[in-house]
């Protein structure tokens, strides 16, 4: 097994190429907005009657107990659930209800990492990075590998473009699997409790990577984590989300250190 070393890049001024970078100009003011969205698994009502909105460029951590409705949010982003009711907006594009032609170009903008690492087994670190890239936006192969050498750079793993995934630590892995989303030089990136299927001492690393692009980078980031201090770092919002509802919003300063609602102090008091 290799080991998990990082070594944070730098903050530099966005280029083209950047992880922020895109190929058409970044979008300002709201980027996602949910109006009255419900969604439910049987009777159990897992989202009701939500609203929240997320504006460009910013970072936004949802934080709650389990089965609040967290991973449910960022699953419908990604079109892998339908809400029951409801509209979801992107980019001011409606992705809910929407023609399916017009979902698949909306989830183009929307990167997400996952729990598990999910990465092909059966291809190399580089490959993994650029498959997406040239079959989904059509992006010539040179330019792929490109765009992925300095992906890999970025997150500490240039060393890596011929290794197989079975090759890597759980936590080199998942740095794999953010170059992976950045490379489809999305508008969000969506965090799904990216450090919950490592051993502890490779969660460090992975948040290093995540903070980095936090601070160098103007994509927008909606992050589902028990990571608090991460959350505190990162954040310019933190919703606390209950019986999947939103029962308090404010800056990670307000959340954490004054919060109003009794039922986000307990959880708080219980995580912290």
């Amino acid at each position: 097994m290799s080991t998990d070393t990082h070594a944070p890049f730098e903050k530099q001024p966005e280029k083209p190429g950047g992880a922020g970078d895109a190929t058409a100009p970044r979008s300002t003011g709201e980027l996602i907005r949910l109006e009255r969205v419900t969604k439910r698994f049987g009777d159990h009502t897992v989202l009701d009657n939500l609203d929240f909105s997320v504006d460009a460029g910013k970072h936004v951590t949802l934080i709650g107990p389990s089965g609040s409705g967290k991973t449910t949010i960022l699953r419908l982003l990604m079109t892998l659930l339908k809400p029951d009711e409801g509209r979801i907006t992107v980019d001011g594009d409606q992705l809910y209800p929407a023609p399916e032609k017009q979902v698949r170009e909306i989830r183009k903008k929307i990167g997400m990492v996952f729990q598990q690492f999910n990465l092909f087994p059966n291809m190399s670190v580089l490959r993994n990075i650029t498959e997406a890239p040239v079959t989904v936006l059509g992006m010539s192969k040179d330019e792929a590998e490109v765009r992925a050498r300095e992906l890999l750079e970025m997150v500490g793993l240039t060393d890596k473009c011929d290794a197989r995934p079975t090759q890597l630590s759980g936590g080199q892995q998942q740095r794999v699997a953010i170059a992976r989303a950045l490379a489809m030089r999305p508008q969000v990136l969506l965090l799904d409790e990216v450090t919950s299927a490592l051993d502890p001492e490779l969660v460090a690393g992975v948040l290093d990577v995540l903070r980095d692009i936090a601070r160098s980078t103007d994509i927008t980031m909606l992050c589902v984590t028990h990571e608090m201090n991460f959350a505190r770092d990162i954040s310019d919002q933190v919703l606390m989300f209950d019986s999947g509802r939103v029962i308090e919003s404010g800056s990670p300063e307000k959340i954490f250190n004054d919060p109003e609602n009794e039922r986000t102090r307990e959880f708080l008091g219980a995580v912290l």
